[in-house]
């Protein structure tokens, strides 16, 4: 449905040009969006998967272990969107002790990503709400070190910026001028806790939470309300939205992949949601990058459950593994855990001697399971390379 444009734009001064910001009209939609028909299927189809996805504790031994690697992931390829090289390997390297060797400012990029989204869940689980003090939290733990640390960290922003071209004048986009970030991100807040209804008739508690995180993702790109960090915060935005709305006990569905993958077309519908007020465009790929994500994910964590129980049993049959199988099952059980690991690290995790854990790990290594990473005679770290393998699917940077 075309709407025109959904919003006004207002002078402002970027570069020492001056520039028409566009300021955006307050969620949701009018007239209000159009579910009928394959929308209304489309949406039902992407709840079920997101239930399928939400049960995944019924599936998983240890949710824990899927969430910490899953994360992970997630923060990898949402910062590779905005640029960075980082492969998950990386990250988890640096987690050990920020070995040397690793890209420092693109992996710190990563650690923060994770960082921000842990302190979001756990002030939501500690009961606060999901609101632009919590989000501005977010966004000073994402930028509080490497690139991007002297832009305001946890402030909204007091100057215009743009997106793309080489100067404002010639941007793709100019978000709102400074003076009105403020008053777009309380009436966005306002609409996360269904506090603006739409006099047409359709208010904003009466969305499904998908169709929320949707509105509230464009909303926030398009208001654009930090220096930088905007691309990162608006995606653990969709996560959050499906946790607080109940759609998800534990943030497990992540588009990064989705919007990576296609990228040039996300971009354009973002644009033509603010040009032409087609919402429905948008939705309809939201709703798609939902359903396909939260199968993926289901499958994935599938693919390990199978990986760990035959891995166990290789350990179980192994024929020189003999008296020991206790202690490899213990140092596998880490690697479950961690699937990049010292072996000093090992040793603490499985509760067991650095002698006993240098011996099951070469079990490991003899079985194929397991790989040593860095070559060293001290200071070795090994990976659990198939786990890891399923993990970086998708994953190579831009």
């Amino acid at each position: 449905m075309r709407r025109e444009v959904t919003g006004r734009y207002a002078a402002s001064i970027a570069g020492g040009e001056t520039v028409h910001a566009f300021v955006p009209d307050p969620l949701p939609p009018l007239p209000p969006l159009d579910l009928g028909g394959t929308r209304q299927a489309a949406l039902e189809k992407a709840t079920l998967a997101l239930g399928r996805l939400d049960s995944i504790a019924l599936l998983l031994p240890d949710p824990q272990l899927f969430l910490y690697a899953y994360v992970r992931r997630e923060a990898v390829l949402s910062s590779q969107i905005e640029g960075t090289q980082s492969s998950l390997s990386d990250l988890l390297l640096f987690e050990l002790d920020e070995l040397p060797g690793v890209p420092f400012d693109d992996v710190v990029e990563v650690s923060n990503y994770v960082a921000a989204l842990e302190h979001g869940m756990t002030r939501l689980r500690e009961g606060f709400p999901l609101c632009n003090r919590l989000l501005r939290e977010m966004h000073a733990r994402l930028m509080a070190r490497g690139r991007g640390s002297e832009k305001a960290p946890g402030e909204f922003r007091r100057s215009q910026n743009w997106i793309g071209g080489t100067r404002p004048g010639n941007a793709r986009f100019v978000p709102p001028p400074p003076q009105e970030v403020e008053s777009c991100m309380t009436a966005l807040e306002r609409f996360i806790h269904g506090k603006n209804d739409d006099p047409g008739g359709n208010a904003n508690g009466d969305l499904p939470v998908l169709l929320k995180a949707a509105l509230a993702h464009v909303q926030f790109e398009t208001i654009h309300p930090f220096l930088d960090g905007n691309g990162r915060l608006g995606r653990l935005l969709i996560a959050l939205l499906l946790h607080v709305g109940g759609a998800l006990q534990q943030p497990l569905l992540y588009l990064s992949l989705y919007f990576k993958q296609h990228r040039p077309l996300y971009y354009e519908l973002l644009d033509r949601v603010r040009t032409e007020g087609d919402w429905e465009a948008w939705v309809d790929f939201f709703l798609e990058g939902v359903e396909q994500t939260a199968t993926s994910a289901v499958q994935t964590a599938r693919r390990l459950v199978d990986l760990f129980q035959q891995d166990t049993q290789r350990v179980q049959n192994g024929e020189h593994v003999g008296r020991g199988a206790a202690n490899v099952l213990r140092v596998l059980d880490t690697l479950r855990q961690r699937p990049l690991c010292s072996l000093r690290q090992i040793g603490q995790s499985a509760g067991i001697t650095f002698p006993t854990a240098s011996k099951a790990m070469l079990t490991l290594v003899e079985l194929g399971i397991a790989r040593e990473l860095t070559g060293q005679r001290r200071n070795r770290v090994f990976v659990y390379d198939a786990y890891l393998n399923i993990l970086n699917e998708g994953g190579d940077a831009l």
